[in-house]
């Protein structure tokens, strides 16, 4: 059988099953391919040179051990011409088998009975990979099916396809990995979502005043509890999505955030019921049948984390994308658990900057330089700058300033600032301690309309466009939040031209500030 670097492994496997058991042999990363999910999703796409990188072989090297094995074990060899009639004819399959999985959702959302269509989904196909799942919902949004409608019903898209993905085995890596630390937040979460069931069972059983008191109580201290799942979320939102946005992945990325800000607004909501003490029986009732609704939405997330989002995003991003989630982890911070050590990016993916970002001061100042001896320096503009070494320094309209005492000064600003360039692109965000709305650097390079809530993007596209168009300057909102009152502007930022150059946000705490009273004219800091 002739074979090249394009060649399918999938093909290849399901022409030569023996050759499975061979390639697992030749190197230890090869060892997933006995993951069936894997066979199902990465084999189909990957070619036999992305297999000779994975596993670190030349790939005329991996090409000659197939071609031997091939011939010690069956004693033939294909011709290229068989193969690519196998490979087409493989195509045009699955393109069918879609495009009949898709009409079955088509007709879900038209109403049709689930049970009927779950029958027709077990005759097309016997299992499906969590691939195929989002590929089918970010397909069905190209052509127009709304985001807003395939939200609604992707809790019963799960259950059409729930029986192929029970046979899925459990996403597995090694202790701090992002994966492994996503799920054991997510075992965290159902032993509050257990001990929250237990407590919504005993609510009718005990309607004594002073048991409804006890109770609600309780039931406010395990919402607050789960309050932290935010930071999963936020991981999520501002990690994981992007890179998979990177690799083409956008229609179900942007369906799990919509249904994540309808989490938030669900547990806000039962926490500020629960604090305000129902009075009455049927009140606690209420928000007992409120709070089960919360923990099945929960419960639904978690199972479409494990069985679809976790294994797509394993098989579709490479060691370098997890170093990427791993340093941005920490800015936003676990959820009830501490992250393993086990595993660790390699050496080069962990350094390597992320993909968007130019190696511009912020890669730089990570670098430890040698000491400099103090000394007269030059700077730029050829004036002695006396006392130290201060780098390389910048003329600005009104002064002169190093890179580092511009990001000092942006990250003691008592704002948070965020700039989309002209492009919608997100660039820059002050990462200071006490951020109002978390940042990671997995919002850097990504486009501003995919930072956002799916409710949101249409607020965010008219401001931006009215910006581009000249029609205003400046936009503006006030919220609480957290028992804050914060003041958040936009700002378009033009050149000395008047072109358009993008768009500066600004977000205030400004809790204290509407406070004041009278004047202050002196200090009291004793």
């Amino acid at each position: 059988m002739e074979l090249n670097e394009k060649t399918s492994l999938y093909s290849l496997l399901r022409e030569y099953p023996f050759l499975l058991d061979f390639l697992v042999s030749l190197a230890p990363t090869y060892k997933n391919l006995k993951n069936p999910l894997l066979r199902r999703t990465v084999a189909r796409v990957a070619t036999l040179k992305r297999v000779a990188e994975e596993g670190g072989l030349p790939v005329e090297e991996l090409i000659e051990k197939i071609k031997k094995e091939i011939e010690a074990r069956s004693g033939q060899a294909a011709h290229p011409a068989e193969l690519a009639a196998a490979e087409t004819g493989g195509d045009a399959r699955r393109r069918e088998k879609r495009e009949r999985l898709k009409e079955i959702i088509r007709e879900l959302h038209r109403g049709g009975e689930v049970d009927e269509l779950k029958k027709r989904f077990a005759a097309l196909v016997g299992e499906v990979g969590a691939e195929e799942i989002a590929t089918l919902e970010q397909e069905l949004i190209a052509e127009g099916l709304p985001e807003e409608e395939v939200k609604r019903l992707c809790d019963l898209h799960v259950k059409i396809f729930e029986e192929s993905l029970e046979e899925q085995p459990a996403p597995s890596c090694p202790p701090g990995h992002p994966v492994h630390t996503m799920m054991a937040e997510n075992r965290a979460a159902e032993k509050i979502l257990a001990e929250l069931r237990l407590l919504l069972e005993r609510i009718p059983r005990e309607p004594a005043e002073a048991e409804i008191e006890s109770n609600l109580e309780e039931l406010g201290g395990l919402l607050e509890r789960l309050a932290e799942i935010e930071k999963h979320y936020l991981k999520k939102e501002n990690q994981l999505f992007p890179l998979l946005e990177e690799h083409g992945i956008t229609g179900p990325t942007r369906v799990m955030w919509a249904i994540h800000d309808d989490i938030r607004k669900e547990l806000k909501e039962a926490r500020q019921t629960a604090v305000r003490r129902p009075a009455g029986l049927r009140d606690a009732l209420a928000l007992a049948s409120r709070v089960e609704n919360l923990l099945r939405m929960i419960q639904d997330m978690i199972y479409k984390e494990e069985k679809i989002l976790f294994p797509m995003s394993l098989d579709i991003l490479k060691d370098s994308d997890w170093a990427r989630v791993k340093r941005g982890e920490e800015e936003i911070g676990y959820a009830w658990v501490k992250p393993g050590t086990e595993w660790k990016p390699s050496a080069e993916t962990a350094e390597a900057p992320a993909a968007g970002r130019s190696a511009g001061y912020g890669e730089v100042a990570e670098k430890k330089e040698e000491p400099q001896p103090e000394k007269a320096e030059a700077d730029v503009s050829g004036k002695s700058v006396s006392g130290r070494q201060v780098g390389l320094q910048l003329d600005l309209r009104t002064g002169r300033l190093t890179p580092e005492q511009i990001d000092l000064m942006l990250t003691h600003l008592p704002v948070d600032i965020s700039f989309v360039d002209e492009t919608d692109t997100v660039i820059y965000y002050s990462d200071t301690p006490d951020r109002i709305f978390p940042r990671s650097p997995g919002v850097i390079g990504r486009k501003v309309q995919n930072c956002h809530p799916p409710k949101s993007i249409h607020m965010v596209n008219r401001i931006l466009e009215a910006f581009k168009k000249g029609e205003r300057d400046v936009a503006e909102f006030w919220i609480e939040t957290g028992g804050r009152f914060v003041h958040i502007r936009y700002f378009a930022v033009r050149d000395g031209d008047g072109h358009y150059r993008g768009c500066l946000e600004v977000s205030q705490d400004v809790t204290s500030i509407r406070k004041l009273q009278g004047e202050k004219r002196l200090l009291d800091w004793d």
